[in-house]
């Protein structure tokens, strides 16, 4: 007779194993500590084999049976059942292994050497927060670029389309890390590029990085007012905004501390904002302080000295240079960034020092010194990048990158 839940569940354990027969090859074994195996009995080529199937009651009497019947199908396929679970097991220990959170995880030990703890923090919390939950169990083989952007989608949705644009750069590098490693042969999220919304923003033309010599012997060239250079100088060397720049006042140097503090009444985003002093900055100070120190601002206009020079005089001044239409003053805050992002700096000590919008407010007090020391650091190599352009001895190492 079939075996029912009701006698399964009163079958006893005695001195030794005994089964307690379904059917169709199928048996109950229970064992003399009490448990309750499922075993399907079969022959391959005329050989004798046993197949497990589970412990009772984890798997039912109704999934018992379901497993036999698969057995039975394998047999007649002319396939030996064990041996097909083996080969299933194995596979699937293959694609756990392969799994893309698995494949991220040890992307993500390989780059720590590489990356500041804080930075190698933030990009696993991004991973853990926004791709794992949905794409982390399936193997990087099978990832497919649909998968990847309907999980972008979810980030654009509630308007992060900066970290959008980041965990999408971050599933890249890991699709390209399996792929060097063998575990994948392609990269669906290469062919995601442009599929982010942005916002729209207003770009400013900026030089190229190739082009800088030219320009600073252009610069060096030009007849123009002393502090009008400095102040070019400063603007390349600190990448602020051109008004933050011109409405700079000699009290919110710290030149002990070696920073420039902005208050938050002069910043586009209304917060205050650190900018750390290289030595070739601190020498420009120098140079300027004896030309309009005795004026609160930096940068006086000629015929009025309590207001800021002209919003134009850099703007005009790059014009006779021959860059009218091709550069502009904002634009070195983009020349900077992609030079900095190209030589490997954390992108988030990129954007803090560029005074970048942070849409939580707790998040915006936080940060106003976030990453300082790392920040002085790239300031520092930014200002031996700038001396190296114009020709100077100093050749900036990134030792990061290095």
């Amino acid at each position: 007779m079939p075996l029912t839940d009701l006698a399964i569940r009163q079958a006893k354990p005695q001195d030794k194993p005994y089964h307690l027969p379904d059917g169709g090859s199928l048996f109950l074994e229970v064992t003399p500590a009490g448990g309750k195996l499922w075993l399907f009995r079969y022959r391959h080529n005329g050989k004798p084999g046993k197949l497990s199937l589970g412990k009772y009651p984890t798997v039912s009497l109704a999934s018992a049976r379901d497993k036999a019947a698969e057995a039975r199908m394998l047999l007649d396929e002319g396939k030996n059942p064990s041996q097909e679970k083996k080969v299933a097991k194995a596979s699937a220990k293959e694609a756990s292994a392969n799994a893309f959170e698995a494949i991220a995880r040890e992307w993500h030990l390989k780059q720590m050497v590489l990356w500041t703890p804080a930075h190698a923090a933030r990009v696993l919390d991004s991973l853990e927060t926004d791709a794992f939950p949905d794409l982390g169990k399936i193997p990087v083989s099978e990832l497919t670029a649909p998968q990847i952007l309907a999980t972008i989608r979810k980030i654009e949705s509630r308007g992060a389309l900066e970290t959008a644009s980041r965990v999408l750069q971050r599933i890249g590098s890991v699709m390209r890390y399996a792929i060097q490693t063998a575990r994948a042969q392609t990269n669906p999220a290469s062919d995601l590029a442009g599929a982010i919304s942005s916002a729209k923003v207003e770009h400013r033309p900026a030089l190229p990085r190739n082009e800088l010599p030219e320009f600073f012997k252009r610069l060096e060239a030009e007849p123009i007012y002393q502090p009008t250079r400095i102040a070019m100088h400063l603007l390349i060397l600190t990448f602020v905004r051109p008004g933050e720049l011109r409405a700079a006042r000699w009290e919110e140097f710290d030149l002990v501390r070696k920073e420039w503090r902005i208050p938050a009444e002069r910043m586009k985003m209304r917060a205050p904002h650190i900018v750390p002093l290289s030595s070739s900055a601190l020498a420009l100070l120098d140079e300027l302080k004896p030309l309009t120190g005795r004026n609160a601002l930096l940068f006086p206009a000629m015929t009025d000295h309590d207001r800021p020079m002209s919003e134009n005089t850099l703007s005009y001044a790059m014009g006779r240079m021959g860059y009218k239409g091709t550069a502009t003053p904002h634009g070195f805050r983009a020349l900077a960034s992609t030079v900095l992002n190209e030589e490997g700096f954390d992108p988030d000590v990129i954007e803090r020092q560029l005074a970048h919008a942070e849409r939580n407010k707790v998040r915006a007090a936080y940060h106003r010194a976030e990453y300082l020391e790392e920040r002085r650091r790239m300031m520092q190599w930014w200002a031996d990048f700038i001396a190296a352009q114009q020709g100077g001895n100093v050749v900036p190492v990134n030792f990061k990158r290095a």
